[in-house]
């Protein structure tokens, strides 16, 4: 019987990390959840309504799979057109496509706005990702 329990114990703990690696969280300043990026790069809104993909290849879709824009390597965020319309630094600064500060992503976590003033935080997610979902997602 002790096994079975331990068995038992051990799928539950099994299907709760995997649960939490499924999904990374998303949150305002008030820590209220926004969305969510989910490890195959699905977003979701706070209700978990698919609104968008990230694609391997830096290619970002709407819930209809129209591309919106791109996500490269470098950090440069671009539109459907290929227009620069920012770029993400490896040190977490977010800067428009003028080279002017627009925000930050700390490394716990914390997405800033240029005043340094908390509007969000992300758990797990890339910070690459979580910029873009604050600074350049407004399109979904």
């Amino acid at each position: 019987m002790n096994k079975f329990i331990s068995g038992i114990f051990f799928v539950l703990c099994f299907l709760v990390a995997g649960t939490a690696i499924h999904a990374q969280r998303i949150t305002d300043s008030g820590y209220r959840t926004v969305g969510y990026i989910k490890s195959d790069g699905t977003i979701q809104d706070g209700s978990y309504r698919t609104v968008g993909y990230f694609n391997a290849d830096g290619r970002i879709q709407d819930s209809s799979y129209r591309t919106i824009g791109y996500l490269k390597g470098d950090g440069t965020v671009q539109d459907a057109s290929y227009r620069t319309l920012g770029y993400i630094k490896g040190n977490g600064t977010v800067q428009d496509s003028g080279y002017r500060t627009i925000g930050y992503v700390k490394s716990g976590g914390t997405i800033q706005d240029a005043s340094y003033r908390t509007i969000g935080h992300v758990d797990g997610v890339p910070a690459k990702r979580a910029a873009w979902f604050f600074f350049f997602g407004k399109s979904l």
